[in-house]
């Protein structure tokens, strides 16, 4: 891995939660809904994810891949329409 390479974790979606809320795969911390957005066209990471969620967690700063969560959630698009 070089100095510019960021390993990239699974995000998990919280069982129970009467809101889609999606965890950081490396902490566990909630991923704010500010901080999830999609990767595409000049987006600054390049991975294989459509949606990219970036941990905001003290000491952890995480890069994850939401697209397997957000393939449990009914309606992915809603994610995005509830403010943080």
């Amino acid at each position: 891995m070089t100095t510019n390479d960021q390993q990239i974790y699974t995000a998990h979606l919280a069982e129970g939660s009467a809101v889609p809320t999606l965890l950081c795969g490396h902490c566990r911390s909630i991923l704010s809904r500010a901080r999830i957005f999609r990767n595409e066209g000049d987006n600054l990471r390049d991975a294989e994810c459509q949606t990219i969620g970036l941990c905001s967690a003290d000491d952890c700063g995480a890069v994850n891949c939401c697209d397997a969560a957000m393939a449990h959630i009914d309606n992915p698009e809603q994610l995005f329409g509830i403010a943080s």
